[in-house]
């Protein structure tokens, strides 16, 4: 069995490099920095990363 994480951009990083975040997802979700793979990783339970995205949505939609 494999303990290499499999680590996904979002669907919304660009293909010009700049400042994305990977994550992988396990019986944790974890996000790094895709600059510095080797760095530091940010450990989130699933429920706690839900809201996280939820929140991050809603602040996105345009306002009606």
């Amino acid at each position: 069995m494999s303990t290499e994480l499999a680590w996904f951009k979002s669907s919304y990083s660009g293909t010009e490099g700049g400042a994305c975040i990977e994550v992988a997802v396990t019986s944790a979700v974890r996000v790094r920095d895709s600059k510095d793979r080797g760095g530091p990783q940010l450990a989130f339970s699933p429920a706690a990363w839900a809201d996280f995205v939820a929140f991050v949505a809603a602040a996105d939609a345009p306002l009606s």
